[in-house]
């Protein structure tokens, strides 16, 4: 049971901290090679213990407040402390977070009353009801080891690399990131120590924190696909506002689903890290008349990485979707057209497994990461950027019409000129293009738009797409060198659905 002391808490304040994975497959090295970094090369770092048990009700009380509750038990050289602390406030979708924390000592494992901040609880439990139904729900051990950096500029940043585990019941998960605490200075400090390490130490932004990682563990969604989870628009609402809500969101998207690459081999993932790019790339020329141009991450860096996310879905929708309904039909009761495509299957999940190694090694790549932090920094950075750029800026209605009723007069042109099968890719990117844009601001566009136009985008994304995925599969099983007969065969059911 929680225990109800007097004890206060001693520290009170916001906590900014910027949040980096680790796609390391040596974590034990990390230390060593981050002690290398210029930046914290003379600097002696401290090692600690960290055991950590978080609280809510069996209801999930806390977790649906946007709060979390713990007490630490921090072990040095010196007599292990215990700290019992108060987060308030939504992560979001950005390795960047600022947070209201509150933290104070307390004598042991139990929750004390007296240690919670009175005005930062009251909001959470205001009639004390829900502090005595909290109990243990997930623990975190890990390893933390700290550099302290003070720059010339006055600035001072703790950064901690912390290794171990998350455990929930009987399941558990690995801790492995790099946690930028702003202890004092502007939040540029965060960034400008983050870009040093990655130009060496490959790193990913991570949105979630180790709370949130506790209760995905225990529903089991802890490497879950992440899904498109447009903002809510309100027409009042600035134009570089909505340009960076959009945005964030979409990126936020992207990277949770390549963090969620470095353990699952959920075909899911690769999706929606494909389709959180694709939403993001149609956001920023969405917005492109509003983005400033100065200071944009290079995107060309994550090339690579996207090239190998690309042949790893190929190879997923062909051996999940498009070939299996096709199977009957080939073997027709041959043991031979049996054997030999289940010789194909075997050979395309062989090479999955292979495409899966390429891109967790392209995970691995620094500069990878070093884009993903330039471009963490831009958004974070995006409001007086914007606002200078949009001053004189049309509302955000009548631009989100205007900007709809444009891409999707450019999709009724190019549709009616489509008559090869390049044209036709086009025109499903086109699609997609309009679908990303009706999904981003379905809330101040004029609902006929969104009731017409909107399936008629997806159900042309998805004809066009079919035949688009039985012309991938045969360039696959060309990859993985399958019996003649059986690109032949796809060969005529592409004819012979473009005779239909």
């Amino acid at each position: 049971m929680p225990r109800k002391t007097d004890r206060a808490a001693t520290l009170t304040g916001n906590e900014t901290e910027l949040k980096l994975a680790l796609p390391s497959d040596d974590p034990a090295d990390l230390a060593s090679r981050l002690s290398r970094v210029a930046v914290l090369k003379r600097r002696k770092p401290e090692r600690q213990l960290l055991h950590t048990t978080y609280f809510d009700t069996p209801q999930q009380h806390l977790r649906r407040a946007e709060a979390a509750l713990r007490i630490r038990r921090v072990e040095t050289t010196a007599a292990p402390r215990w700290l019992q602390t108060l987060k308030t406030g939504a992560r979001g979708s950005s390795a960047l977070s600022r947070r209201g924390e509150w933290e104070a000592p307390v004598d042991g494992p139990a929750l004390e009353s007296g240690a919670l901040d009175a005005k930062a609880w009251a909001r959470i439990d205001p009639d004390g009801s829900v502090f005595d139904t909290l109990g243990p729900c997930f623990i975190t051990a890990f390893t933390r080891t700290i550099w302290m950096v003070r720059s010339r500029g006055g600035s001072l940043v703790e950064v901690a690399l912390d290794i171990g585990s998350v455990t929930s019941g009987e399941r558990s998960a690995p801790i492995c990131e790099l946690e930028l605490e702003l202890k004092s200075g502007p939040v540029s400090a965060l960034f400008d120590i983050a870009q040093k390490i990655a130009g060496s130490v490959a790193v990913l932004p991570l949105a979630m924190s180790k709370a949130q990682r506790g209760y995905a563990l225990a529903t089991d969604t802890i490497h879950a696909a992440t899904t498109a989870a447009p903002p809510r628009l309100a027409s009042g609402m600035a134009l570089q506002d909505t340009a960076r809500l959009v945005l964030c969101e979409m990126f936020g998207q992207f990277t949770a689903n390549l963090h969620a690459l470095i353990r699952s081999d959920d075909p899911e993932v690769v999706h929606q890290a494909r389709v959180a790019w694709r939403r993001l790339r149609s956001a920023r020329r969405l917005f492109k008349s509003v983005l400033p141009t100065l200071e944009q991450p290079d995107w060309a860096a994550l090339g690579p990485l996207l090239a190998f996310l690309g042949d790893q879905r190929d190879l997923d929708v062909a051996r999940t979707e498009t070939l299996p309904p096709l199977q009957d039909a080939f073997v027709a009761g041959s043991a031979d057209r049996a054997q030999a495509w289940d010789t194909m299957m075997l050979s395309l999940m062989q090479a999955g497994v292979e495409q899966r190694i390429a891109v967790r090694y392209a995970l691995e790549v620094p500069a990878v990461g070093a884009c993903l932090l330039q471009a963490t920094r831009w958004l974070d950075a995006a409001p007086a950027r914007l606002a200078a750029a949009s001053s004189d800026a049309p509302s955000l209605r009548r631009w989100a019409s205007e900007r709809a009723t444009r891409i999707h007069a450019r999709l009724k042109r190019a549709n009616k000129a489509a008559h090869d099968p390049q044209a036709l890719h086009d025109v499903r990117l086109l699609a997609k293009r309009v679908r990303y844009s009706i999904e981003a601001l379905r809330g101040v566009l004029p609902q006929r738009m969104v009731r017409k136009w909107y399936p008629e985008t997806v159900d042309m994304q998805k004809r066009i797409g079919a035949e688009r995925d039985l012309e991938q599969a045969i360039h696959v099983l060309e990859q993985v060198e399958a019996r003649p007969d059986l690109t032949a065969y796809l060969r005529g059911v592409v004819a012979g659905r473009r005779m239909h």
